[in-house]
């Protein structure tokens, strides 16, 4: 569809057109295209598929608000932002996926070299209108940097969220990475533990998926009751989104769902998300009974999520975003995400607004972890 303040034919490249989708069902027909264009895409990672992007929409999406940006290079779909409009802190176009995934990205051709990112730059320029383009959470390598590097416009690009990632390595290598002799006589000695106990594991069939989700977030439910934990988790339009989203992802390779029997009882399930480059867990469930036996459920998933990232060509595990300390245990490569904000010129002052709302909030960041750390402090000299 053309849409107001569509590029001319001049801000192309030849043979190049643009569209907006901003209805619910013309997105949905889009998936067999999308899909051809996702797995010509190397930096893409699951968060980009359409079945996470289109059960997200479904599950957490305000109405209206839908903003998907094409570009075609006759009928062949070349590039795609999956993007929505927000109101908050300032107008702007983010991408689909909200909080829950980990990397935000675009879509481009690998093969068409740059056109395809000039096309989509045009395109998001159009759309943006009297919006920011807010890309979140975007990876290394993504995508998104060459349309940042073909930007007309005001941009500046920003840290986001931390990641850490180790090479795609057998657990035993994993393992000799470690910083002394008794880290890895400890971690061998757990794995030692989960043989004794007789757990075994296993990737679900895909039909048998949906059930299996279920059963991952009820563990995941049980095993944090009474503590601290990400709220949305728990809630039903999550519930809703993964459990849909796992099954396409998981016939399509992006996905592996893994059950972990003991006794021949199920007492964990993990999902762990594939891409061309990466593999990483995404959300797992652990029944209490495996903490009770001492079983270490941190190195039990590793050791099933290493042998998923050695499949050629795979080159990173991924243990996602977050700096917990349990992660440091392996000595992870921090990898920090960015975020690429890009303005046309008479929205520059949305883009100067959208900065001091970040430099305030990492100021408050910053002023919470010291008021946390004399806390700490005060407690310790009690």
């Amino acid at each position: 569809m053309t849409y107001p303040g569509q590029p001319g034919p001049r801000a192309l490249p030849p043979g190049h057109t643009v569209e907006l989708v901003t209805d619910e069902a013309v997105f949905a027909g889009l998936a067999p295209e999308w899909g051809r264009l996702y797995g010509r895409c190397a930096a893409a990672t699951p968060f980009q598929s359409h079945a996470w992007l289109h059960s997200w929409w479904r599950s957490y999406g305000p109405p209206g608000r839908l903003r998907v940006v094409l570009a075609r290079d006759g009928r062949e779909l070349v590039a795609a932002a999956p993007l929505m409009l927000v109101r908050r802190p300032v107008p702007a176009l983010v991408p689909l996926g909200g909080a829950i995934s980990d990397y935000g990205d675009l879509l481009l051709d690998d093969g068409r070299g740059p056109d395809a990112a000039t096309a989509l730059a045009a395109g998001l320029a159009a759309a943006a209108r009297t919006a920011l383009v807010d890309l979140r959470e975007v990876r290394p390598g993504a995508a998104a940097e060459r349309v940042y590097a073909c930007w007309r416009g005001p941009r500046r690009r920003l840290a986001d969220s931390l990641c850490l990632e180790l090479p795609a390595l057998p657990l035993d290598e994993l393992v000799a990475r470690l910083p002394s002799a008794k880290a890895r006589q400890r971690v061998r000695a757990q794995l030692r533990r989960l043989d004794a106990l007789g757990v075994k594991s296993r990737p679900v069939l895909p039909d048998e998926v949906d059930t299996a989700v279920w059963r991952l977030l009820e563990l995941h439910r049980l095993q944090w009751r009474g503590r601290q934990v990400t709220g949305e988790h728990l809630r039903p339009r999550f519930r809703e989104h993964l459990v849909r989203a796992a099954g396409p992802m998981v016939r399509s390779g992006d996905a592996v769902v893994t059950e972990f029997r003991m006794d021949d009882e199920v007492v964990a399930v993990d999902m762990t998300l594939l891409s061309r480059g990466l593999a990483g867990g995404y959300l797992y469930g652990a029944h209490p009974l495996l903490r009770e036996r001492k079983a270490d459920v941190a190195v039990m998933l590793l050791d099933a999520c290493a042998g998923y990232a050695r499949a050629p060509g795979r080159s990173t595990l991924s243990l996602l975003r977050g700096d917990e300390p349990y992660k440091h245990r392996w000595r992870p490569n921090p990898v920090p995400n960015q975020r690429l904000l890009l303005a046309r010129r008479r929205t520059a002052p949305l883009l100067a607004a959208a900065l001091c709302d970040a430099a305030a909030r990492r100021r408050g960041k910053e002023l919470l972890r010291r008021a946390r750390r004399r806390e700490d402090d005060g407690a310790g000299t009690t």
